[in-house]
């Protein structure tokens, strides 16, 4: 299992001033990973396959934007700019996203949707275990409890693809048409770049190249019991992280922000 180099405990305070704006970018695209795929989820609501999974996607849906809503508050104190997480979320535009291209990507259907969260959830899990060891608590506790929510999720999705793809002639085509076109998208969870390289030197987080072999092993697994090709191309799309999306993203946040934008001062009674 890869860990997060051992650390002294972090002070957040004490970190200099480009540190702590490295750490609240960092904290924003985990943040923006599980929002924007939580909400890609949620457009399932009310036309799931059958109801089960009309709810078990409603509830993983919930839990990542649950998870994004804890990496958000964190990034707001952090950068101490006076946003919480409702304004990172709803008043940043697209170029302002750090999430991964993969999560963006419109919904397809029901084979793209679960492909696309298993290759997501074979990343999250391990990254998540490494975290746990983290030298900043904050992020450590957010890791544990987002973990075990993960763990269902990669048991959910593994189950789907196993039944999908050794399922009948048309769910084989489907779900391996989707592991095709989305394989692109896979590499970016990989790629290492400054921030990703100065959170490890402060123990913050694993480099997350460090996690690929391990899912590797879930992906290669999962998909040669479910009877599906790997495709074994290595070009990979990226950019997400520096905020170069596709134009799905720009659609998805449209959608998402306009309430909020319409009425910025609304609070509750």
């Amino acid at each position: 299992m890869m860990t997060v180099r051992a650390a002294e405990p972090l002070d957040v305070a004490t970190l200099a001033e480009t540190d702590r704006a490295t750490l609240a970018e960092y904290l924003q695209r985990l943040g923006d990973d599980r929002l924007v795929l939580g909400h890609r989820l949620s457009e399932w609501c009310g036309h799931a396959p059958i109801l089960e999974e009309d709810i078990a996607l409603g509830n993983i849906a919930l839990d990542l934007i649950g998870q994004a809503t804890r990496a958000l508050e964190l990034a707001g104190e952090t950068e101490g700019k006076g946003r919480n997480a409702d304004r990172l979320a709803y008043f940043r535009e697209a170029v302002e996203y750090r999430n991964l291209q993969l999560v963006e990507l419109p919904r397809g259907d029901f084979g793209y949707t679960i492909a696309r969260q298993f290759f997501f959830d074979a990343f999250s899990v391990h990254f998540l275990d490494a975290l746990r060891q983290s030298s900043y608590a904050e992020l450590a506790a957010w890791a544990t409890k987002a973990l075990k929510e993960d763990r269902y999720h990669l048991r959910h999705s593994s189950e789907w693809m196993l039944k999908l793809g050794d399922g009948t002639a048309e769910s084989h085509a489907r779900v391996q048409r989707s592991v095709n076109e989305l394989w692109r998208f896979t590499g970016e969870m990989f790629m290492d770049d400054a921030v990703d390289e100065r959170m490890a030197q402060l123990g913050i987080v694993p480099k997350p190249s460090t996690l690929r072999a391990q899912w590797n092993t879930v992906v290669t697994d999962v998909l040669s019991r479910a009877q599906l090709e790997r495709p074994t191309h290595e070009f990979f799309a990226h950019g997400g992280r520096t905020g170069r999306h596709t134009e799905s993203l720009g659609h998805m946040l449209a959608e998402m922000q306009i309430v909020a934008r319409s009425h910025p001062d609304a609070t509750e009674w």
